[in-house]
């Protein structure tokens, strides 16, 4: 059996700095913290990650207002499924 190589920083990183706009997007992994965003929504709920995919996107790819309308669309639906409704100023 061959012993398979663990991933380092250095080779994550090496990874990341290829144009590859399928594994790893440039409008997902160029956040100066060097942080690629699947590594922060990952660990939440759909609509709450596609807030926050659509907010980290927005000045990447060429139509910021899009992807914040996107992003408020997700959070809308959000906060119906917790229980909120236009009464309470969510339409």
């Amino acid at each position: 059996m061959m012993a398979r190589k663990r991933a380092t920083t250095k080779t994550v990183s090496a990874m990341l700095d290829k144009h590859d706009p399928v594994n790893h997007p440039s409008h997902y992994t160029s956040h100066p913290s060097g942080v690629e965003c699947i590594q922060v929504v990952e660990h939440m709920g759909f609509c709450l990650g596609n807030v926050v995919k659509y907010c980290w996107r927005a000045d990447e790819k060429g139509n910021a207002l899009e992807d914040l309308e996107k992003a408020l669309w997700y959070l809308q639906r959000e906060l119906k499924r917790r229980g909120r409704h236009a009464g309470q100023g969510i339409q």
